[in-house]
């Protein structure tokens, strides 16, 4: 049986200050990494590398992203756990132009590590920043994805 929480959490973690450290720590060797979509921060990464220069990109076009928790939700042993985080970000990309989003993470853990992390957004707003920043000067919000493993999220 699934343990959940529901509520609404301000993240006061360090990717939520720009600092993808920790984030990447957390990862498992051969992890994978997806976002749905197609867009700059859309694609699957199988490597640390690309994994951590998505971060970086993210930083880049959404620098002062925030990150609140709605819903977290775990199950299954500790070599086999799945979390799904119900989340709303706001951002003021590049442009200062504030927005929101909300999302879902989809987590698989193997004795504490990310394993595979899918990330699940409203895709049709976030092409929206990416466009409006891209017009605003902001290139790489149009850049082809950081993607170095097989299409599939």
């Amino acid at each position: 049986m699934p343990s959940s929480a529901a509520g609404s959490w301000r993240c006061s973690t360090p990717s939520n200050r720009g600092d993808a450290g920790p984030v990447l720590a957390g990862f498992a060797p051969g992890a994978e990494h997806a976002m749905i979509g197609t867009h700059a921060l859309s694609g699957r990464r199988v490597s640390p590398q690309a994994i951590a220069d998505w971060y970086a990109r993210l930083f880049r076009l959404l620098p002062d992203i925030r990150f609140d928790l709605r819903r977290i939700e775990v199950s299954g042993p500790p070599w086999a756990t799945i979390a799904t985080v119900v989340w709303r970000e706001t951002n003021s990309a590049t442009d200062g132009v504030r927005t929101s989003a909300t999302g879902m993470h989809v987590v698989h853990i193997a004795w504490g590590r990310m394993t595979r992390l899918v990330i699940l957004t409203d895709t049709a707003k976030l092409e929206a920043t990416l466009r409006r920043i891209a017009a605003k000067g902001t290139a790489e919000a149009l850049a082809a994805p950081i993607a170095d493993g097989p299409d599939r999220p």
